[in-house]
Parts: structure tokens; C-alpha cells; sequence
């Protein structure tokens, strides 16, 4: 088992992995959270099981002036589909081979949230964006793979959209770390103008949902919506496959990047152990 987890663990070191900048997104390192840390390295009993391999408090990636703790966990070997379904249903989230879920210290802004599929019914914008992009774009499905245009379109979207924050451009070996490894079954949604791809959405397929794990795409097409198409062609691809949800990630109502979720509805947001509609009142 250590042989086999050694190179995973490789991923969680290293400045070009997403993963590891998490834990700063540009702030300076204040000794004085490390009283706040926990230990990692520890074994959570689950099937498969999962060894904890990051631990940390550290500054808020998405609201300011706030602490965030998301213990990164790696399970011992991949996820079926229905072993991804019950992480989903217990609020987490993945990125590259790991893990998360919030555990932050005095904060519960983040909500996990997803879409019952059978109940969604898009508004009026929805559509038009929807028959507007359709008609412009070819969609294609496939592995996760990496590639100088993936890694050029990530970096692009990641300028234009302000999210960079002043960090470096990612490097293949990061983007593969973040988007392309992975310990579930994982699709790449891939959408081209003509022959040019200008759009990615990773995902990952559990036996009830699909859950979107990271969309981006080229700023030149942002007057097509790209970001909304390719959560509708998630609920239409949920449909295909007979998938009772669509998991969006986690809602925050004080950050825009992570708040336009919530235009989504019928939704049901994670809180307090339990799937709520339309999130807590």
C-alpha cells in the first residue's frame, strides 16, 4: 500500500499544484495559525480508506479576513461509483487524487450544493443562452488529458477572470495534478468553435449524479455564457444517463464567483449534516 500511495503523495508537494497553493492564494504565512493546525498522516476508516495528508488553518481562499481548514484526504485506492455517490452525499468535494470538505474553525459559509435533476427547470435566459451556444458549439466527451491548449485556456481564463490573484501561471505539471489525475471515474467535456477547443469541464460520475469539479474556457466566447452552457449540458447529460443529481460544488452567498449557483433552482444546499431545499433560512 505505501508503494502505491507514495506517488500520490508526491502530488501534494510542489509550487506549480493548485492543491498546495490552496493553502495561501497569495498570503503571506502567519506563524500564528500553526497553534490552529492539526496533524495529518492519520487513517479515517471508511470503504476504501482514506489517509489524511494536509491538515492546516490557514488564510480563506474565498472570503477575506476569514480562517479556512479543509483537511485533504486521499483514498487508498479509486472510487466506485457508488462509493463516490455516498462521499457527494456527505458534502465533499475533489480535487486532483484528494479529497475535501470544509471544517473550518468559526465559519460555515460554505455550502455544498446540487441539483436534483428531475425537478431543474431552466428560466427563460437559461434556454436562449442554451440554443444560443448549442447552435455555435460542438461538444465532445473523453478522458481528462493535458496539453499545451488546455493549459493555455486555463491560464487565459483564470486572467480574465480575475482569479489569479498574482499567482504564477500554471505549468503542465500542475494543471495534471489539479484536472487530469484523479481518483474516481472522471470525463472531460470538451466544446469547440469550428475546430478550435475554447471550453473545458471536468467532471466526475458517480451511480446517481455526475458532480462538476472545474470549468473553464477561452474570454473570447464569454458573450455565449459559456460557464451557464455547460452546466445545462451537465443536467442534459445527467438525462442521458438517467443521474438523479448534478452536484455544483459549494455555494457561498458572499463571494460572486461561488454565489451565481444558487440561480439554479430547484436547488438543495448542505448544511448541518442534512440536504435542505432551497438551502437554510
Amino acid at each position: 500500500m505505501a508503494r502505491a500511495l507514495y506517488p500520490l503523495l508526491e502530488a501534494t508537494r510542489g509550487a506549480t499544484c493548485p492543491l498546495a497553493r490552496l493553502q495561501n492564494l497569495g498570503h503571506s504565512r502567519d506563524p500564528s495559525l500553526d497553534t490552529l493546525n492539526v496533524s495529518t498522516h492519520r487513517i479515517i476508516p471508511a470503504e476504501p480508506a482514506e489517509v489524511v495528508v494536509h491538515d492546516e488553518v490557514s488564510p480563506c481562499p474565498y472570503l477575506r479576513e476569514r480562517l479556512a481548514r479543509m483537511p485533504l484526504r486521499l483514498p487508498v485506492r479509486s472510487l466506485s461509483h457508488d462509493e463516490l455517490d455516498a462521499r457527494l452525499k456527505k458534502g465533499d468535494r475533489r480535487q486532483g487524487f484528494f479529497l475535501y470538505t470544509t471544517a473550518c474553525p468559526s465559519c460555515r459559509a460554505c455550502e455544498p450544493i446540487r441539483l436534483d435533476v428531475s425537478k431543474f427547470s431552466p428560466g427563460r435566459t437559461q434556454r436562449r443562452v442554451f440554443a444560443r451556444a448549442n447552435s455555435r458549439l460542438r461538444t465532445e466527451l473523453g478522458p481528462p488529458i493535458v496539453d499545451d491548449r488546455r493549459v493555455e485556456l486555463y491560464n487565459k481564463h483564470r486572467v480574465a477572470r480575475g482569479l489569479d490573484d498574482g499567482h504564477e501561471r500554471i505549468d503542465h505539471e500542475g494543471y495534471r495534478a489539479f484536472l487530469v489525475h484523479t481518483c474516481c471515474d472522471s470525463l472531460e467535456l470538451r466544446y469547440f468553435q469550428g475546430d478550435e477547443l475554447v471550453a473545458v469541464a471536468i467532471v466526475d460520475r458517480g451511480a446517481e449524479s455526475l458532480s462538476a469539479v472545474y470549468t473553464f474556457y477561452d474570454p473570447a466566447i464569454e458573450p455565449l455564457s459559456p460557464g451557464v452552457f455547460s452546466i445545462l449540458k451537465q443536467i442534459e447529460l445527467c438525462k442521458t444517463w438517467d443521474l438523479e443529481y448534478l452536484y455544483l460544488g459549494l455555494y457561498i452567498a458572499d463571494c460572486p464567483p461561488m454565489a451565481y449557483k444558487a440561480r439554479y433552482v430547484p436547488h438543495e444546499r448542505f448544511y448541518e449534516g442534512e440536504w435542505i431545499p432551497g438551502g437554510p433560512r
